[in-house]
C-alpha cells in the first residue's frame, strides 16, 4: 500500500511542461518579429528614404535646366521593358526598367520605331556598365538620364531626344 501511494505521488509531481512551452515560444516568435520589424523600418527611414543635401540640390538643379518645362506638347514614345544584370556582385544584382521618350517632333518617333534594334543595344551596353552603387542615389540615377539621352541622341540622325523618363526603375 506505500508502494502505490509512492507511485501516485510521482504520477503527481510531474508537471505537464507542455502548457507553458507554447506560450513561452509564441511570445519569442512575436518579439522576434516585432524587434526585426522595426529594425527594417527603422532602415529604411535611415538610409534609403531620405537624400543627402547634395542629391536634393542635383534634382533641384536638373529640373531648372530640364528641357521638359516646355510648354508644348510632349510627343511621348516608349520602349519596352529592360532587364539587366548590374556590373559586379557576380550577376547577383539586376535592374529592370522601363523608359519613355519625349521627342522633338513625330519624324523622330518614326526613326525611333525604325532604329530599334540599334536604339536597345545603345541602352543595354549603357545599363549593363553600371553598378548598383552608380545607380542607388538620385545623383546617379539623373547622371544616367543623362547619358541614356546622350547615347540615343547619337543614333538618332533626324532630330533628337529632349528628355527621358523612367516610368519603373527597380533595382534588386
Amino acid at each position: 500500500m506505500a508502494d502505490e501511494e509512492r507511485g501516485k505521488e510521482r504520477v503527481r509531481e510531474v508537471k505537464p511542461h507542455y502548457k507553458t512551452f507554447p506560450t513561452k515560444l509564441v511570445l519569442i516568435v512575436v518579439l522576434v518579429m516585432f524587434l526585426g520589424g522595426g529594425a527594417f523600418a527603422l532602415r529604411g527611414l535611415l538610409f534609403d528614404g531620405r537624400l543627402s543635401h547634395e542629391d536634393n540640390q542635383q534634382a533641384a538643379n536638373s529640373k531648372e535646366t530640364s528641357p521638359a518645362s516646355d510648354t508644348s506638347a510632349a510627343i511621348i514614345h516608349e520602349l519596352a521593358p529592360f532587364i539587366v544584370n548590374l556590373r559586379g556582385h557576380s550577376g547577383k544584382r539586376y535592374l529592370r526598367t522601363k523608359i519613355e521618350l519625349d521627342v522633338e517632333n513625330d519624324n523622330v518617333k518614326k526613326e525611333l520605331v525604325g532604329r530599334t534594334p540599334q536604339l536597345r543595344d545603345a541602352v543595354l551596353l549603357l545599363l549593363t556598365s553600371k553598378s548598383f552603387e552608380d545607380i542607388s542615389s538620385s545623383h546617379g540615377k539623373i547622371q544616367l538620364k543623362n547619358e541614356l539621352i546622350a547615347r540615343i541622341n547619337q543614333v538618332l540622325q533626324g532630330g533628337a531626344v529632349r528628355t527621358l523618363y523612367f516610368t519603373e526603375f527597380v533595382v534588386q
